[in-house]
């Protein structure tokens, strides 16, 4: 091919403009390409609490209650803003799972004007007190699958990394070492480590006063042994992991001194603490988590327990000031 130097002035006219149109719809195609990562266009500027649930029977009871509604879908996920007991809200499924409950909390954060986070659902008990169908709001929630997997040196002997042994503080599960999380957030963007992320204190303090709340205690024909009850304070946490372990159940209360155990709220916990937004979590229980007598149980009562989370999320949002 000849040099461009030694080119007529006509094709090196022509040249340059073809270049010049490449050029702009490179930059075009590429902002197209990069404006839905890096731009957050908020749908919304009213003031709402963000109401998730994991997976849809827990959100069935919900949004039939949402008065005043509009839809939004973002990357597929649907929102409904509207008002819920006189409070405006966004109300949407995170999906099941630490990674989907991390990325659409990030995601409602974005693109709505969130006040408060606020989580229902159901959970596995883990603390033998409690029964199923009793609502548990712990006041802080943890990874406990962030883990070492220890190296094993005998058999059922286990060692650690020389510089990782001061963060293991807890006992360990076989060759699973609990550890804390690294975490950056709006009021401290130093790296720091966390393993317990806090219920926002007024939020508790709401929950605590709500007193005769009813909730169900049968399903069809169906009743529980126990009625059901509201139970404020304490811990919960949250893995990737459905445990239905007996052996864990009871590792999981000696250990984290655990209500119950999920697949998200932990993850929730950390991005609104990441961004400085209050949450709360309210969890009913559905299952033993391997704890009780045969078959696991949430076949059978997670629609009671879906709707007795709603209740106390209900009666919490009519009282919060």
């Amino acid at each position: 091919m000849q040099s461009l130097s030694a080119a007529k002035p006509s094709l090196i006219s022509r040249y340059t403009r073809l270049l010049g149109a490449l050029t702009l719809a490179a930059v075009v195609a590429g902002c197209a390409a990069t404006a839905p990562g890096t731009t957050a266009v908020r749908l919304d500027d009213t003031p709402r609490i963000a109401v998730i649930s994991a997976f849809a029977p827990e959100l069935a009871v919900l949004l039939p209650q949402v008065q005043q509604t509009a839809k939004h879908s973002i990357n597929g996920v649907d929102f409904t803003t509207g008002t819920l007991e006189g409070k405006p809200v966004v109300v949407f499924l995170s999906g099941i799972s630490m990674t989907n409950a991390a990325m659409n909390t990030q995601l409602v954060l974005d693109r709505f004007n969130v006040s408060h986070v606020v989580f229902s659902g159901i959970a596995g008990g883990v603390n033998p007190s409690l029964h199923i169908g009793d609502v548990t709001v712990p006041a802080q929630w943890g990874q406990y699958m962030e883990w070492l997997m220890a190296r094993e040196d005998k058999p059922g002997q286990y060692s650690a990394p020389a510089w990782m042994k001061s963060e293991l503080t807890m006992p360990a599960f076989g060759m699973m070492h609990p550890r804390p999380v690294e975490v950056r957030s709006a009021a401290n963007p130093q790296l720091s480590k966390k393993f317990w992320f806090e219920a926002d204190p007024k939020m508790l303090a709401t929950a605590r006063s709500l007193q005769n709340v009813g909730l169900e205690h049968c399903l069809a024909a169906t009743c529980l042994k126990q009625r059901p009850q509201l139970v404020v304070g304490g811990n919960g946490v949250s893995g990737q992991a459905f445990v239905d372990n007996k052996a864990f159940r009871e590792y999981a209360f000696k250990t984290f001194e655990a209500n119950v155990l999920d697949m998200e709220t932990a993850a929730t916990a950390m991005v609104a603490h990441s961004n400085g937004v209050p949450y709360i979590a309210f969890r009913s229980l559905s299952d033993l988590a391997g704890g009780g007598e045969g078959e696991n149980e949430m076949g059978t009562f997670m629609g009671l327990a879906a709707a007795n989370s709603a209740k106390v999320l209900r009666a919490f949002l009519a009282a919060w000031k």
